[in-house]
């Protein structure tokens, strides 16, 4: 592999009342918020999708993130604010898989990059210190190299919160005070795009936000989405647990009975298989190698894991430029995107490693978070 380093991806804390924190958000994330705005914009203009027309999209969301979490949509106005731009700016940031999708529906757009994905929990009995690890690779546009931040929430009323995610969203993986990790996968089905549910980042948010793992379960489970998505929940007390969510069903994954879970970016659970059609395999294919060769990866050691045996399983080549590790390419047919970070949690001790474009850069960066007594 050859050397590289990247700078580490910018650490920004916000604290204090929903539109306040957003407000600091977008103060201080204000160039990265922007460069959000630009790709997505950009990536829907090349089919004729104008600013009005894109703003009418994202307001579609606007009734149902107000009814659900009012909060949540305060601090939305609040970066919205902070960062000069429209409230539907930041909508679309925070709804963009649910509107690219939507684009590619109504037959307007077809993305071959989405967020592939390929993660996988560590239960303690697996794990050399008796501890949860937790971690992914994140699959999706190179360019996203320059929106990424980490964001530390302080909050009032609830655990703080760490969160790895494209600047201008409320979440996308991260810990909590609480001990309690998430990560999420890309999934398809034949019964996405059907009603508006939920956009991803928020249900995320409200999962970092509990105290209880139960009640973060709840969030991942029941929460009405527009289109399916795969989300592994772990906690610091020694659970982990993986939801296949269709937009109106989840479906629960348990650990194995070596005390692993991997899943990329097709429908595994059997009860899934047999009620919905896994509309994902055209685009996704290496998805079914991906899984396995992460497991196998782990597994094959034949003893207790560490942090660097999660780390070498998804550095794995095998089968570029559609791997478990992508580099970034710029003369790909079908460009496959590129794995723009590897994030490895262990939420008992509150610290995140995050290696940017690990598949040339395999330096990691520490980010920490005060847990709860």
């Amino acid at each position: 592999m050859a050397k590289y380093e990247f700078a580490p991806f910018p650490l920004y804390e916000i604290s204090g009342p929903p539109f306040e924190r957003g407000l600091q958000y977008g103060q201080l994330a204000k160039k990265r918020i922007i460069t959000s705005v630009e790709i997505y914009t950009d990536s829907l203009k090349t089919v004729g999708l104008d600013k009005d027309m894109l703003g009418g999209l994202s307001e579609q969301f606007l009734p149902k993130i107000k009814h659900w979490a009012p909060d949540l949509f305060e601090e939305m106005q609040g970066i919205a604010k902070g960062a000069s731009l429209s409230l539907s700016e930041i909508v679309m940031i925070n709804a963009r898989t649910e509107i690219l999708q939507l684009a590619e529906r109504d037959g307007s757009f077809l993305d071959q990059k989405m967020d592939g994905c390929t993660g996988a929990i560590i239960m303690p009995k697996l794990s050399a210190n008796n501890e949860i690890i937790h971690g992914q690779n994140w699959d999706w546009k190179q360019e996203c190299i320059d929106n990424s931040i980490v964001l530390r929430i302080l909050r009032d009323n609830g655990p703080d919160v760490l969160t790895f995610t494209e600047a201008g969203a409320l979440a996308r993986s991260g810990l909590n005070a609480s001990g309690i990790s998430i990560t999420a996968n890309y999934l398809k089905c034949d019964r996405d795009y059907q009603n508006l549910g939920i956009p991803l980042p928020l249900i995320r948010r409200r999962a970092l936000e509990c105290n209880y793992y139960s009640d973060a379960m709840r969030f991942v489970a029941t929460t009405e989405k527009s289109g399916s998505n795969n989300m592994m929940l772990a906690s610091s007390e020694g659970m982990g647990i993986n939801f296949e969510c269709a937009p109106d069903e989840s479906f629960a994954i348990l650990p194995d009975e070596h005390g692993l879970i991997v899943h990329a970016n097709h429908w595994q659970h059997l009860a899934a298989l047999s009620k919905l059609k896994d509309t994902g395999i055209d685009w996704s294919p290496d998805s079914f190698y991906r899984d396995y060769r992460v497991r196998e990866n782990l597994l094959q050691k034949n003893t207790k894991l560490h942090i660097t045996d999660l780390k070498n399983a998804l550095f794995d080549k095998f089968g570029q430029p559609y791997s478990v590790c992508i580099p970034p390419y710029t003369n790909v047919e079908n460009d496959p995107g590129a794995t723009v970070a590897m994030i490895i949690m262990q939420p008992k001790k509150g610290l995140m490693e995050i290696a940017p474009f690990p598949a040339l850069n395999t330096t990691f960066h520490e980010y920490y978070l005060k847990l709860q007594n």
